[in-house]
Order: structure tokens, then C-alpha cells, then sequence
């Protein structure tokens, strides 16, 4: 059994368990703090997305975080039967799920600096 198997099953399974706790995390901080807390939540989610990028060395590692941030934006965007909700539609809240979202797309499709492109056959 290759040994490297399970130290990338080990890498993007905490990579998505952070995804989900900075999503959480961003959730919090983004409402409570405005602008700062916006600023610090989408900071916070770039720095883990490049981070996993390059932890893992390739796109993967940018896209596991970014779906454990999904899941935990979409579940605290649901809300609750009481009416208790994470997110109420305004102006940062739209700011920080969009935003989110462009720096996923971004940190997956850039290239590392040393990284070739590599021809097609």
C-alpha cells in the first residue's frame, strides 16, 4: 500500500473539517463586526484556501476547504422553523458568501510560483 494515500486522505480530510470551521467562523464574525469582521472573515478564508493549495500542491487542495466553507455557509443560511438564521440578506452577508466564492475559483485555477504548464497529448 502506498504510504502517501493516507496522509492525503489525513490532509483533505482536515482541510474540510477547516472548511467548515471558518465558515462557521466567517459567519460569526462577519455580522458582528462590520466592516471589519467582513474584511477578517473573507482574510481568513483566502489564507485557508491558498494554504490548502498549497499544502496539498495541487487544486484539490484548494477545492476540500472550500466545500466544507459551502457546507457550513448553505446549513447557517438555512435557518431555523423559530426564525433563527445566520444570515438575513444584507449587504455582507452577500459580500461574504460571493466573495467566498471568487477566492475558491481563484486560489483553485492559479498556478504555484515554480509550476510549469504543462503541454496537452
Amino acid at each position: 500500500m502506498n504510504a502517501a494515500k493516507p496522509l492525503q486522505v489525513a490532509l483533505h480530510t482536515g482541510l474540510f473539517l477547516l472548511g467548515l470551521l471558518v465558515g462557521a467562523a466567517g459567519a460569526l464574525v462577519q455580522g458582528g463586526w462590520f466592516p471589519g469582521g467582513l474584511l477578517l472573515a473573507l482574510a481568513g478564508t483566502a489564507g485557508l484556501f491558498y494554504g490548502g493549495r498549497r499544502a496539498a500542491g495541487a487544486q484539490l487542495g484548494a477545492l476540500t476547504p472550500a466545500a466544507g466553507w459551502l457546507v457550513a455557509v448553505v446549513l447557517l443560511s438555512l435557518g431555523r422553523d423559530e426564525g433563527d438564521k445566520m444570515f438575513w440578506g444584507g449587504m455582507a452577508d452577500l459580500v461574504y458568501i460571493l466573495g467566498g466564492m471568487v477566492i475558491a475559483v481563484i486560489c483553485a485555477t492559479m498556478m504555484l510560483s515554480g509550476q510549469q504548464v504543462k503541454p496537452l497529448r
